[in-house]
């Protein structure tokens, strides 16, 4: 088969995964491609995710990489073997693809806990908020906001088709700000509260009334926990468009600010009082 011209995130991981593998314990290229049987530009493409790798072949590549038989390897080769299409392949070149791969990502997250503090997460807005938020996108993004709009009301279904943990800290700043206008506001306010009654969703707040903390300079911060801790990733919004961070060093930062920010919330009951109070000044 010809190399994937973009690869997902997710085929990207598996790639980089086999490199990490593979360069911890110092096999090279060459000696890789001899053992299992395949060539150096093969190597590289399934290091790049251009390229799948069978179960097979990737048994073989972790005994040579001495990557013992466990969870971990359960995991990748879980990742080799799911080839189906699912429904966000239909969105593939309709918008841009780092958009399109937070559903698959959300889609094989174990759990999922967001931090925001400019806006409503994604998979919790009204049809009205996320049209409003479309609405300030740059003009030339603005064009494709029908699309963007069906495909975030899309992406909710998850609570419904692929139910998982789910927990969002919001920082008051991300209730107050207004996408839309007060009815629209106040409706996206009163949702969150009938969401957080939900099995599975936990949504907290964080007021004005908490000094700074770590995250605080997010906007958004995403953490999908994978079936083994070396399979996380988090997603960060950028001014150009989503980042996916794969790095150990880089999860192990985003962790920690993910649970100070969960420590000094207030609680579920607390959070919905909240929420509520300030649905009535949007009356």
């Amino acid at each position: 088969m010809p190399p994937r011209l973009s690869p997902t995130v997710r085929q990207q991981r598996l790639g980089i995964e086999l490199r990490k593998m593979r360069e911890r314990v110092g096999v090279t290229p060459k000696n890789l491609a001899a053992t299992i049987g395949t060539d150096l530009p093969k190597i590289s493409q399934m290091e790049n995710g251009k390229s799948g790798i069978s179960a097979e072949r990737l048994r073989i590549w972790a005994r040579t990489c001495d990557c013992p038989d466990g969870p971990y390897l359960d995991a990748l080769l879980a990742m080799t073997q799911d080839r189906r299409k699912y429904w966000w392949d239909g969105f593939r070149g309709r918008m841009p693809g780092a958009i399109v791969d937070i559903a698959e990502m959300e889609h094989h997250a174990e759990s999922l806990s967001i931090l925001n503090t400019t806006f409503i997460p994604g998979l919790l807005q009204t049809p009205a908020y996320a049209a409003a938020v479309f609405e300030r996108l740059p003009p030339q993004m603005r064009q494709d906001a029908p699309v963007r709009a069906e495909f975030r009301l899309r992406r909710q279904r998850i609570f419904v088709d692929c139910p998982k943990p789910y927990c969002a800290i919001l920082h008051e700043s991300s209730l107050r700000m207004q996408f839309g206008g007060p009815d629209v506001q106040r409706e996206q306010l009163i949702a969150l509260l009938e969401k957080s009654e939900q099995p599975g969703l936990d949504i907290r707040v964080i007021p004005f009334s908490v000094p700074n903390y770590r995250g605080s300079n997010e906007s958004s911060l995403y953490l999908a926990r994978g079936p083994v801790p070396e399979l996380d990733t988090v997603q960060i919004d950028l001014s150009n468009g989503p980042k996916f961070v794969h790095a150990e060093a880089e999860l192990a930062t985003y962790r920690r600010i993910k649970e100070e920010a969960t420590a000094i919330a207030l609680g579920a009951e607390e959070s919905r009082d909240f929420i509520r109070a300030l649905a009535k000044d949007f009356s």
